[in-house]
């Protein structure tokens, strides 16, 4: 038991210069038997054994040093690749033997290291001068909220160099905003460097196993100045022509009966004339009036208010709206939304009553089903009419090419499909007469 303990506190080289005189005990002490039982002269024997002994011990330490110093060599080369030095080779004794083998693997090691290093640093150096020239401000905060990379938007939006910057809270910095609430966001702010509209977006990353919080933040001012310049000049010029296409016969019809009446004598058939022109008044009094209302319901759509929504009972109850023709409901897998009822409910009724206005100029069918794709669930409407002649105006809003079509029902659709995170798509049916709506709604 001592003895094992013993061995086991030996070294790597005490334990090959045991073995290799373990190894070489039999031939020594067999030579020294045979020696010192011999008749032989006591110089002789001594000489004899001096030499037995050297030989002995020689060849243990020599042994020693052919395991000993390779094993040095790798460590050396390790170490070397550690501290970042790729630039040392081993050489390899022998090309069939397998310490060889493992120099020709730290080589390859080595050499692979050395791509790699220079990838990284290459890749760091564009993403450096990409963060450094790019024209949006990037700051990246660590767990106590305290700077520790800026850029050089960062640095002319704050008016400060980074030695002032760097290692100040988001609160002294005036950013807490952007490390709270949503991760994309819109707001204004006025910035030493500037002021304005701003959007802001953050995402988590890591750096040498530290999470950071990376903010970045774009000047929205010009966009969003230039968005709402087209938006009003669109806005004024569908207000423009609808208001026109109402006024213009009001006022010349009014214009006519104030003639009319100022004649003397009044003809015979005044009154007729009177009450006709009062009623083209009234009736594009009523078409602006319900062009006001349509404008106004489309501006002022509310958020939609989510809850658990069975996909299947609201097909089937929109479906029952429709009673100008039956509509055939093709049956999916189960499936809820998290939507809105009203406004979903609103959206199928809008795209079925087209499907049927078109099917019924056809004498076509109208079918709605649905399916689950990956985490969205699409409602299909088809319909077997003559099929979109135009996709460019499809959303514009206020155009329509139904007599007396408001041309919002559409738009309308499409806006609630998007605030419940969705989508609303309309295409011609492939390979045949018809119309498809893809209504897509997250699972």
């Amino acid at each position: 038991m001592g003895s094992r303990k013993g061995g086991a506190h030996l070294s790597f080289e005490g334990r090959v210069v045991l073995l290799a005189l373990l190894a070489g005990l039999p031939g020594s002490a067999t030579a020294l038997w045979v020696l010192w039982g011999g008749d032989f002269a006591p110089r002789t024997q001594w000489t004899l054994t001096l030499l037995i002994a050297g030989a002995w011990l020689g060849f243990a330490l020599a042994a020693r040093e052919r395991v000993v110093f390779p094993l040095q060599t790798v460590s050396n080369l390790l170490s070397a690749l550690r501290e970042g030095d790729f630039s040392v080779r081993g050489r390899a004794p022998r090309p069939d033997d397998a310490l060889g083998e493992v120099m020709r693997e730290v080589n390859t090691l080595g050499s692979t290291l050395r791509e790699q290093r220079l990838g990284a640093m290459e890749a760091t150096t564009l993403l450096r001068t990409v963060m450094r020239e790019i024209d949006v401000a990037i700051f990246a905060f660590d767990e106590h909220r305290r700077l520790r990379l800026v850029n050089r938007a960062g640095e002319r939006l704050l008016a400060a160099p980074p030695e002032r910057l760097l290692g100040q809270t988001a609160a002294e910095l005036r950013l807490t905003a952007c490390l709270e609430g949503p991760a994309q966001s819109t707001f204004q702010a006025a910035f030493p460097g500037g002021a304005g509209r701003w959007g802001a977006r953050r995402t988590r990353v890591r750096e040498r196993g530290l999470p950071l919080e990376l903010v970045v933040i774009s000047d929205l001012t010009q966009t969003l100045s230039e968005q709402e310049l087209q938006a009003w000049q669109r806005l004024v010029r569908v207000l423009g022509h609808e208001l026109n296409n109402s006024l213009a016969p009001i006022k010349s019809i009014s214009g006519s009966l104030a003639s009319l009446l100022q004649r003397d004598p009044l003809p015979d058939d005044w009154r007729e004339d009177t009450q006709r022109g009062l009623n083209v008044i009234t009736a594009r009094s009523e078409s602006l009036s319900r062009f006001i209302g349509a404008y106004a319901r489309l501006a002022k759509l509310p958020r939609p208010a989510l809850q658990p929504l069975d996909v299947r009972a609201a097909v089937e109850r929109a479906a029952g709206f429709e009673t100008r023709m039956p509509v055939r409901v093709e049956a999916g897998p189960g499936a809820t939304l998290h939507a809105d009822p009203d406004q979903l409910e609103q959206v199928l009724i809008n795209l079925l009553r087209n499907a049927a206005d078109a099917s019924l100029a056809t004498g076509g069918a109208v079918s709605i089903g649905w399916a689950r794709e990956s985490a969205f669930v699409e409602i299909r409407v088809t319909d077997d009419g003559p099929g979109l002649s135009s996709m460019a105006n499809l959303f514009v809003p206020f155009f329509t090419t139904k007599p007396g079509g408001s041309g919002i029902g559409l738009v309308l659709s499409r806006q609630i499909a998007e605030a419940h995170g969705g989508s609303l798509i309309l295409e011609n049916r492939a390979g045949r007469a018809g119309c498809i709506a893809r209504l897509r709604l997250p699972a």
